[in-house]
């Protein structure tokens, strides 16, 4: 390996290596995967010289990134993970032994892109300082190549005589004045100001209506040091130019919300799904062409998630809920490669982004041959070849979802979280990030933001509200995946109507969708296809 590329790499992250980390690199060939590891041991770490022994003291966040990497990836850097003691120290942990699992070429097609990490560092004021300091940093990133925003200054640079700018900044309140205009104060690095939204001005008024508390926006009007008429407002959003298409002809299938070990799971109707899926089902001739199965959270129904679960379980030890699960998902097909990602449900923290699955517990998942663990968000990218980038999936399970929700005024209006969850998916993508308001989740403020929207999706999908919903945002296609659970007393009790056993069929090739339904109750399977505008 090149040394001197990896001191030089380290330089410029503005971090140390010592010579017996270096020594242990040596002898592998993947540079990338050396940098990625040392990086992100850096920023879980927040330490500045990486040392042997701070590997040795963080072992479970490196066999998270190994676990992480492609197969190919993982192959090449056996010895290391040898030196590093991994394969021995970690697998002492578990309550029950975790058989040695084969590489497996099957994994071929899919791309992880994110790795989050569990980290133990002790959170101080600084860290959430730190954590939307640089949000704002990022987002303003994104906001300057917008054309509209002319006159761009800073609000310490605003003239004192009033004249035309625009600004950036984090709106940090939001009132109504008594004349029904909209006030909001307005804040980036340098300074503070008010900005006035005309009710009168009905267009930018509607805009501004949609706006909640801590997220990033440009605005343009006239003003000066004391107050900021707006003439229009700004949101990051996310477009993309064309829907991409695949060469090949393959299929993608998107599914949340298992919910197994709960009373009220559809095991049945599960059970069908996989005979589907294993070409059991007549005149089903795409079957063979499926390649890629997402799970995007709530896999089991966890233990301990709400006050008197216990009652509502029919398997009580979460570790037997994922081996339950696990058993299941074995009969599938191990040629169809299964992207598993965390919920609220699952046993990780509930601090966003999440981790990957406990190992603890979750040990009978990681021992899927054709099973990849992702965090919560991830970006996933599927179906890439040498002529084709492949789509960009962004799969988050959805816990902001119930805020905006309940918060932005439109989304009210539109009942958006018993009827049409894609319309909150569409207001995340619109603000180019999945939890802008501080109080919308449990978050934890690393010094990068990992909830923002960086990458544009070709593909967003979500979870959590057991609502089935598929649309195109600025040609973004959304997904909201139906649940594998009853409906439970509490959303009985909150008026919920949630779709049961309905899985997207996305086909790469043509991006023609189906819903196919395998809800036990209908006397014959129900193919519905949706023409998705």
């Amino acid at each position: 390996m090149n040394n001197s590329e990896i001191l030089k790499f380290c330089l410029q992250k503005g971090f140390l290596l010592d010579n017996e980390v270096l020594n242990m690199f040596n002898e592998t060939t993947d540079v990338e995967s050396v940098k990625l590891i040392i990086e992100r041991i850096k920023d879980s770490t927040q330490q500045r010289i990486i040392t042997k022994s701070l590997f040795n003291q963080n072992k479970d966040k490196v066999f998270q990134i190994f676990s992480t990497l492609p197969k190919e990836n993982q192959q090449q850097l056996e010895g290391l993970k040898i030196k590093l003691g991994l394969s021995i120290e970690i697998s002492k942990e578990f309550s029950k032994p975790i058989p040695e699992k084969e590489e497996d070429s099957n994994f071929n097609g899919v791309k992880v892109m994110s790795v989050p990490l569990n980290s133990l560092k002790k959170l101080e004021v600084s860290d959430f300082t730190k954590y939307f300091r640089n949000r704002l940093l990022e987002m303003k990133k994104i906001l300057q190549s917008n054309s509209s925003l002319k006159n761009l200054v800073s609000i310490n640079k605003i003239p004192e005589t009033r004249q035309g700018i625009s600004i950036i900044g984090i709106v940090s309140s939001k009132t109504i004045t008594k004349n029904k205009n909209m006030l909001l104060d307005v804040e980036d690095l340098t300074g503070k100001i008010r900005v006035l939204i005309n009710q009168n001005n009905k267009k930018v008024y509607e805009k501004a209506d949609e706006i909640c508390l801590d997220s990033v926006l440009g605005f343009s009007g006239t003003g000066n040091r004391e107050i900021l008429f707006a003439s229009d407002i700004v949101f990051p959003d996310s477009f993309l130019q064309e829907r991409k298409t695949s060469p090949v002809e393959e299929y993608a299938l998107f599914l949340g919300d298992i919910h197994f070990g709960s009373k009220l799971f559809l095991e049945n109707s599960f059970l069908k799904f996989i005979d589907y899926l294993n070409g059991k089902f007549p005149n089903t001739p795409e079957v063979n062409k499926i390649k890629y199965l997402f799970l995007v959270g709530d896999l089991i129904a966890g233990v301990g998630t709400y006050p008197t679960q216990e009652r509502d379980l029919k398997v009580k030890d979460i570790e037997d809920q994922f081996l339950g699960l696990s058993e299941i998902l074995s009969k599938i097909r191990k040629d169809i490669q299964i992207i598993i990602s965390p919920g609220n449900h699952d046993g990780v923290r509930l601090m966003e982004p999440q981790p990957l699955l406990n190992e603890r517990y979750a040990w009978s998942i990681y021992d899927l041959k054709n099973a990849i663990v992702t965090g919560n968000p991830a970006y996933v990218n599927i179906g890439a070849t040498k002529e084709f980038s492949g789509f960009d999936i962004l799969t988050y399970h959805g816990m902001s979802f119930h805020y905006y929700s309940n918060t932005v005024p439109k989304l009210i209006r539109d009942g958006a979280l018993k009827k049409f969850p894609d319309k909150i998916m569409a207001y995340l993508l619109k603000n180019r990030h999945l939890a802008p308001a501080h109080a919308s989740i449990q978050y934890f403020p690393s010094e990068e933001d990992n909830l923002i929207i960086k990458k544009i999706p070709d593909i967003f999908v979500s979870g959590h509200t057991h609502k089935s919903a598929v649309s195109y945002y600025n040609n973004i296609l959304t997904i909201s995946a139906s649940a594998w659970e009853s409906k439970t007393p509490y959303q009985e009790k909150m008026g919920n109507e949630p779709d049961f056993c309905k899985v997207p069929l996305f086909n790469l090739k043509t991006r023609a969708i189906k819903i196919l339904d395998f809800e036990e109750k209908k006397t014959e399977e129900k193919v519905v296809e949706g023409k998705i505008k």
